[in-house]
């Protein structure tokens, strides 16, 4: 387990440095100056010249990215172009809005999705089996900004029971507001997440059906919640572990969208505001830290499968011989 956790550890490192390079390459290739942002209309030529070299985008390309790697090692995100304020902290602050949105609203798809899915693979010659997977495949289908504004018009607008965007000033100093602005956005990822997982659930759970070692418990005078507990639900999670940490990842990607349609002061809005602005620090901070976290999410989840899957722990006894 140790050499396999060192060997996860370095492919993890080599993909954030080469992550960070592509991100750092693909920032200077954008069209636009960063210099326009710091400057009025009409700036003459040398006050724009002042500007880049103020935020140092005059200097060649290896210094600029010799200089953000060094930051970057003593946990330093840059400093704005824009506001000239730290990076890391203001990421940080948007932190306390993305994170609780997206781990609650992957929850809550998970809490949906595991049951329904399975009913949907059990009763798949029902009715109502077969109506659960038309729902969720028709789910799939709806647009996440749709569905955001479709709850905003009925339970904000219409109902008035909560509110249609924002968060509290106060931030989670006022937990009661701030878990009512968030119900909305959550139930609204929420629900896309679940269509989708609850797919995958059924799938795997289809596979366990139909598997020989369920058939040959039942057959040895184990009930069936008894085999499934101790023989199926342990290889149907195995796949569906992997499908959660792409969702999981992917939520905390797409929080941008979400975010803006709710006005939410999360790390979604504060990327498009950089990218408008041609911030670079703030683009590259923002980026650099979704990346980092999307990485953990996948090591998470791989070594979670190596602990249930005890065909995956044999590969990773033989190979750490």
């Amino acid at each position: 387990m140790g050499r396999y956790l060192l060997r996860r550890l370095a492919f993890l490192l080599v993909s954030l440095a080469l992550a960070s390079v592509v991100l750092f390459v693909l920032l200077r290739l954008l069209p636009g100056d960063p210099a326009n942002a710091l400057t009025s209309v009409g700036a003459s030529p040398e006050q724009i010249a002042a500007a880049r070299h103020s935020i140092g985008s005059d200097r060649p390309l290896p210094e600029q990215f010799t200089h953000w790697l060094g930051q970057l090692a003593s946990g330093d995100l840059g400093t704005s172009f824009v506001s000239s304020l730290p990076v890391g902290p203001e990421v940080s602050a948007r932190l306390n809005v993305t994170v609780p949105l997206t781990l609650a609203a992957f929850v809550l798809a998970v809490l949906v999705a595991v049951p329904v899915g399975f009913v949907a693979a059990y009763k798949r010659r029902t009715w109502y089996g077969a109506l659960l997977s038309g729902v969720s495949q028709l789910g799939i289908a709806v647009p996440v900004f749709w569905l955001g504004m479709i709850l905003i018009a009925v339970f904000a607008l219409n109902a008035g029971w909560l509110p249609s965007g924002g968060f509290p000033q106060d931030g989670w100093d006022a937990p009661a507001e701030a878990i009512r602005s968030l119900v909305l956005p959550v139930v609204t990822i929420a629900l896309v997440m679940a269509a989708s997982l609850i797919r995958y659930v059924r799938s795997a759970t289809l596979d366990v059906l139909g598997s020989d070692y369920l058939r040959t418990a039942r057959a040895l005078g184990a009930s069936f919640p008894r085999a499934m507990w101790r023989h199926g639900l342990r290889n149907a999670s195995v796949p569906v572990i992997s499908v959660l940490g792409i969702e999981l990842a992917s939520t905390l990607l797409g929080a941008v969208v979400v975010e803006s349609v709710f006005a939410l002061p999360g790390l979604g809005s504060l990327l498009a505001t950089g990218i408008a602005q041609h911030d670079y620090p703030v683009v590259q901070g923002v980026l650099f830290v979704s990346t980092l976290a999307v990485l953990l999410i996948g090591f998470a989840a791989d070594l979670v499968q190596r602990i249930i899957d005890p065909r995956l722990r044999g590969r990773l006894s033989g190979g750490a011989r």
